[in-house]
């Protein structure tokens, strides 16, 4: 936290109280005091930014909101606390709000590093790497050496497909900085490794580095496992996976039983009536699992003309949420589903459609391609009547391999063991098999084998559902430029590839749980 320069030094007890309080996850009492300094100081926007905090640990969205958007009202420029409170905002996805927060406190050779990277991430997370990479150039330029500059703006780069500058940033940020785990992820992923150039010998070194926490670790072994992988050494590659995976499941609270009562309370779920008002504005969501397709699929539709192809989004979560009045941590979570019962779910569609029109540009129609939206279908359906809901479906073990082997954020905490993913898709499975009863003919089925093997015909099938004209530049994908805010950002790139051989066959004996699951 930071000292807010604003506030007078008697207060500054009251504020030690406050951040005490908070500190030992007593929301009730660190509320009650921040409000204290409130009274005392109005409108302080340190005070305003920590309120909403508070009342989103506390579970109050909307009162979490409404703090977040006083403190941006007060036109503050202080960047330690416009630090805290961008994300604060696209927490709520106010990104007009946000936009002007940074527009304020610019221009950008007035920003300090530190801001400009902090706004390069927001903007990135809001899927606008085109406008973020402007921010981590700024950046660069102020200091060509700075480590966190150099990796925020590889990954941003690798967003944008310029692969070849972001693997030299990359390789600058390592020189300077060779303790910082997540270079070598950022690396190894920019490219397939060969025999004449790689990186083994290198992060295996980096691993025995004394000090190494859990999530160095993960990172280091990814990249070993990316690399091992590249040079088809899968014995070695696949214990290098393993040790990443420990690590990262080691610093993840997921509780697969209350996952598993989650997947039966939406099986149940009935809403109340909603009527959403005609908008004329046509939402195509791709869902599924996590690397089942979903990116390929809307760069697809994306060469479309009448589509705006938006990336993945948290705005329904964040409507959703607003709704409810409930703050959660991931998408959903029951306290949210049992309240969405007698929620007039029409309103979580109106401000959903409301919030995004931002980015539309005058489209009818466009793509929100989130996967874990599979688990909002019920609400979807009830919230937007016109929406399209496509379903990518990929082989089993291809989908769960491809999850085992991705290093997520704090996405997927079932995707680093065996068991754990293998139950976890079978809930999915079987949530998508009752939403196909539920919602008949609301959803359509796309098999990513298909859609590699003949995509001319999955995507008239697709345009059909959706209501729109086949257009053969859908087929174009080469001539693709916008930017990919997603773990697909370069395979994505690649040409197309249909797999004789699966990619998971080499380790195919270590895979028993998932191969035996769903043997034909």
């Amino acid at each position: 936290m930071v000292t807010p320069a604003s506030l007078p030094s008697v207060l500054r007890p009251m504020l030690a109280n406050a951040e005490a309080l908070a500190a030992r996850q007593d929301w009730d009492g660190a509320i009650a005091a921040y409000e204290k300094v409130l009274e005392q100081v109005p409108d302080e926007p340190y005070t305003l930014v920590q309120l909403s905090y508070m009342y989103s640990l506390r579970g109050n969205y909307r009162r979490a909101e409404d703090f977040a958007l006083a403190a941006a009202r007060t036109g503050t420029i202080d960047e330690k606390i416009l630090t805290e409170l961008l994300p604060r905002l696209r927490t709520f996805n106010k990104v007009p709000e946000l936009l002007a927060c940074i527009e304020r406190a610019g221009p950008l050779t007035r920003m300090s590093i530190p801001l400009l990277i902090a706004a390069g991430a927001q903007l990135s997370y809001l899927n606008l790497p085109e406008r973020a990479i402007a921010y981590l150039d700024e950046a660069r330029r102020a200091d060509p050496d700075y480590p966190t500059t150099l990796l925020a703006r590889t990954q941003i780069l690798t967003y944008l497909g310029r692969f070849d500058d972001a693997e030299q940033d990359v390789e600058r940020a390592i020189r300077r900085a060779p303790e910082i785990a997540q270079g070598y992820w950022l690396r190894a992923g920019l490219r397939r490794q060969t025999v004449e150039r790689n990186h083994v010998d290198v992060i295996r070194r980096e691993l025995t580095r004394p000090g190494r926490s859990a999530e160095d670790i993960a990172a280091l072994s990814f990249a070993l496992h990316k690399e091992l992988d590249d040079l088809q050494r899968y014995d070695e590659a696949w214990l290098a996976l393993m040790q990443g995976c420990r690590a990262r499941r080691s610093r993840l609270n997921y509780d697969a039983g209350r996952m598993k009562r989650l997947f039966d309370d939406l099986s149940i779920f009935e809403a109340a009536s909603a009527t959403t008002a005609e908008t004329g504005l046509i939402p195509i969501f791709i869902v599924g699992m996590h690397r089942s397709g979903t990116t390929l699929l809307e760069q697809m539709l994306a060469g479309h003309p009448a589509v705006a192809a938006l990336g993945e989004l948290y705005d329904f979560t964040s409507a959703m949420r607003h709704t409810t009045d409930h703050h959660c941590k991931g998408v959903i979570d029951a306290t949210l589903v049992a309240r969405a019962r007698s929620a007039d779910l029409s309103v979580a569609g109106m401000r959903y459609l409301d919030g995004i029109r931002w980015r539309l540009g005058g489209s009818r129609y466009f793509t929100d391609k989130l996967p874990s939206n599979f688990l909002n279908i019920g609400f979807i359906a009830h919230a937007l009547p016109q929406a399209k809901i496509l379903h990518m479906v990929r082989d089993p073990v291809e989908t769960c391999f491809s999850n085992l082997r991705e290093l997520f954020s704090d996405a997927n905490p079932f995707s680093y063991d065996l068991g754990e993913l293998a139950d976890y898709y079978e809930w999915y499975a079987g949530l998508m098999k009752h939403w196909h009863a539920r919602f008949a003919g609301r959803i359509l089925d796309v098999e990513y084998a298909q859609l590699l093997a003949n995509p001319e015909l999955q995507l008239r099938r697709v345009t059909e559902f959706c209501g729109l004209p086949f257009d053969p530049a859908m087929l174009e994908l080469g001539s693709r430029r916008r930017g990919v805010v997603t773990a697909s950002a370069v395979q994505v790139r690649s040409s197309v590839q249909i797999r004789d051989i699966p990619k998971w066959a080499p380790y195919e004996r270590r895979l028993t749980p998932l191969v035996d699951k769903w043997k034909v």
